[in-house]
């Protein structure tokens, strides 16, 4: 290692020759490389901080399962732990400056995290950045290890992290519509189905809905997070554990589960644990499943606040900006049309996943990159997604009361509850002389005499309507000569 002062550079050298290194910096030849090959995506992998900090943990847990076995100066392996450690608590993100679409399988990631920690190391020691003569990258920090187990496993600990933030964001979005059911109880509305006036029900039990289907979802990621769980570190190159002592798998297994909490395992067979990448593939058929169900619950808070006057009009949301730079007063849904996109996003991500899974060749999948950048960026904007979705939309959502009753009062469909009592028959034909000619549904049934006002009222009371309170013996219907040979009154 040399160090010019006059241009505070360092200079290091690979397999391909040497280059010149910024003198101040971590990282070292080989992310410079990538640097100059990689002008992709202008994105470092630093802007997923659950990968830098899952790159770091396998870094940690390897140099102690060397230490244990005796392939690694205890010495050594401290000076790596302490520096990934560092790592892990938040601390040289920024020197994590691979794009984060690169080619090689992940070898540019995995380069950069053996030089930064290993220079890390190097500074903890007293030593100068670039000494790898005293503390090397690939023989020391990356020993016992390859780019193809400790890239997937990376992956694997980084989004079972980031997971976990996922999950109480999704939580709270959950428990906020949960909270508008509450508030919403009690206030009628019209139901729809294809867009056509169906049967009442409560705004409580729209809002409920919502919050049972995203909790479906937490459900379903809870359950898929195991797919993370299986790793093949120990694996090296291509599943046969070729430069690893025997010892490695299962010390490396114990010590990584001890630092990132997680319910790790090393898969059966690590040849095929190298080279399949079908569980990012599940995974993110998993998180495309969320995004689009809330994509579908941010169409419904669309249409139920559209207009606000000629539109459906049911519900305000909170106004969040100006909605237009030539309408004065106009105000758009431009939470639920953000997340929207953050769903179409995603469900994109889904499809470059599987591509990049069918394109994976013999013993390895050279497209990892582009899955982790995939997976981490869906988790990362469907987490902002919901919590803006919660904090600027769902908490201020309001009800527009006096419009809700207008529409259930003119509603032909209430005449659904009086089917068990009058037949469908009856029923079709009052709610045809209804909508001709505008009259309520209520008074046509008394002055068909089929039923009288009370049992009318009481029938068509809310709770009988929105089914929170349903019939539960066996009743007759009425079987109305009148309203069968079509001669109950039209006109009044």
């Amino acid at each position: 290692m040399a160090l010019d002062a006059m241009t505070r550079t360092r200079i290091e050298t690979d397999s391909l020759g040497s280059m010149e290194i910024p003198a101040d910096a971590y990282w070292g030849i080989h992310t410079a490389r990538a640097l100059e090959n990689f002008p992709i995506s202008k994105r470092p992998i630093s802007v997923y901080k659950d990968l830098v900090r899952g790159l770091a943990m396998v870094k940690q847990a390897s140099a102690r399962a060397n230490r244990d076995i005796g392939t690694l100066d205890p010495f050594k392996a401290d000076l790596i732990d302490r520096a990934a450690q560092l790592v892990i608590d938040g601390q040289y993100h920024d020197e994590f400056i691979v794009g984060v679409i690169q080619g090689g399988a992940g070898t540019s990631t995995n380069m950069n995290a053996n030089e930064v920690i290993t220079n890390i190391a190097l500074e903890l020691a007293g030593r100068e950045k670039g000494d790898y003569a005293f503390l090397s990258p690939i023989d020391d920090t990356n020993r016992s290890q390859s780019t193809n187990d400790v890239y997937p496993t990376a992956i694997k600990v980084g989004l079972g992290l980031d997971l976990r933030s996922l999950l109480d964001e999704l939580d709270l979005l959950r428990r906020a519509f949960l909270a508008k059911a509450v508030e919403f109880h009690d206030i009628l509305k019209v139901g729809r189905t294809q867009l056509q006036d169906a049967v009442p029900m409560t705004l409580g039990q729209e809002f409920n809905g919502f919050a049972t289907t995203l909790g479906e979802d937490h459900s379903r990621l809870k359950e898929n997070a195991y797919l993370l769980c299986e790793i093949n570190m120990g694996a090296t190159a291509i599943g046969t554990g070729i430069t690893t002592h025997p010892d490695y798998g299962r010390s490396v297994l114990h010590h990584l589960r001890e630092i990132t909490g997680l319910d790790l395992d090393t898969a059966t067979d690590l040849v095929e644990s190298t080279s399949d990448t079908g569980a990012f593939m599940s995974f993110s058929s998993t998180l495309k499943r969320n995004a689009i169900k809330l994509s579908k619950i941010c169409n419904d808070l669309r249409l139920l606040s559209s207009g606000p006057q000629a539109g459906f009009g049911e519900i305000n949301l909170p106004p969040r900006q100006a909605g237009s730079s030539i309408m004065p007063g106009k105000v758009n849904p431009v939470i639920p049309e953000v997340v929207n996109q953050v769903a179409f996003a995603v469900a994109g991500a889904d499809l470059t996943v599987t591509m990049a899974v069918e394109a994976g060749q013999l013993q390895l999948n050279a497209f990892e990159p582009v899955i982790a950048h995939s997976l981490f960026q869906s988790i990362t904007w469907m987490r902002r997604g919901m919590h803006t979705l919660r904090v600027n939309c769902v908490d201020g959502i309001t009800a527009n009361t006096e419009r809700l009753g207008a529409m259930v009062g003119a509603s032909v469909g209430v005449i659904t509850a009086l089917t068990p009592f009058i037949g469908y028959a009856a029923a079709a034909a009052l709610a045809k002389t209804a909508l001709l000619t505008g009259r309520n549904v209520a008074d046509l049934v008394v002055e068909a005499g089929l039923m009288s006002r009370e049992e009318v009222i009481k029938q068509l009371s809310p709770a009988r309507l929105s089914g929170l309170e349903t019939i539960t013996a066996a009743i007759p219907i009425v079987r109305a000569g009148a309203a069968e040979t079509g001669s109950i009154p039209t006109d009044h």
